[in-house]
């Protein structure tokens, strides 16, 4: 699949430093996008950027810690200021801390709101600020999960279901504010099932390895199976707005 509508248009990607934002990344510069890839781990998407010279579009970085409001809103000001106006936001960072809640560290609670829920939701302010100020016909477009829509029966799952269920909700809760407003902007929720990336090693450590999550991650999708997904999305036409997409590993529960 390819596009020549990404051609020359600015987007934003959250958490492209690895994983699913990093393919995002790359396939929408390889259509033509010059992309903002916001993450903590700044110089892995200057990296990236490195090894995409030449290609249709152009990746940027941007440091930015998604927990800290400050960052997010100096990040937005730098790349409207540098790159130019907002057409697409692409909100993909997410958190998993290993934490249950009945006897769970709150601190992991905290971090787990901020990054999947808070951050989403300013993100999506400054976006649609930009979009508005310059009259564009923009898109935005949450990565969630299938855990936004069933609580797995997953030890010390913590937090991250209660914020996929949220972000769920925040993508129709802005949904109904566009239309309310007739905003040209559409919006997205994709709610994968298990991908196979470094989130579950991440959180859960030596404990990752045991039967049960072993079980779970036996296979699941590959990152660039979400990024065509994206690719999807923001090539349909101005008239059709995909609000939900699920994209799940064919024989798999989730």
């Amino acid at each position: 699949m390819s596009s020549t509508t990404l051609v020359g248009k600015i987007a934003i990607v959250t958490g492209a430093s690895a994983g699913i934002g990093k393919a995002i990344a790359e396939l929408l510069v390889k259509n033509g996008a010059i992309v903002a890839g916001i993450a903590r781990r700044v110089e892995h998407v200057c990296q990236h950027a490195q090894e995409l010279a030449g290609e249709k579009g152009s990746l940027h970085g941007y440091q930015c810690d998604l927990t800290k409001k400050d960052d997010i809103l100096a990040a937005f000001k730098k790349i409207n200021a540098e790159l130019g106006p907002i057409s697409i936001l692409i909100n993909n960072a997410g958190a998993l801390k290993m934490s249950g809640i009945i006897e769970g560290d709150i601190e992991k609670w905290q971090a787990v709101v901020d990054t999947n829920l808070m951050a989403a939701a300013i993100c999506i302010r400054e976006a649609v600020a930009s979009m508005k100020a310059n009259s564009i016909k923009g898109h935005l477009i949450n990565i969630n999960s299938m855990a936004g829509h069933i609580v797995p029966d997953y030890p010390k799952f913590g937090f991250y279901p209660s914020t996929k269920f949220g972000l769920r909700a925040l993508t129709e809760t802005v949904r109904l504010e566009i239309n309310r407003e007739k905003l040209p902007i559409k919006i997205t929720n994709v709610s994968p099932g298990y991908v196979e990336t470094d989130i579950v090693a991440l959180a859960y450590g030596e404990f990752a390895k045991d039967e049960t999550w072993s079980a779970i991650t036996a296979k699941g999708l590959d990152v660039i199976d979400i990024a065509n997904a994206v690719l999807y999305v923001v090539n349909t036409p101005e008239r059709v707005n995909v609000t939900q997409l699920t994209v799940v590993r064919q024989g798999n529960f989730l």
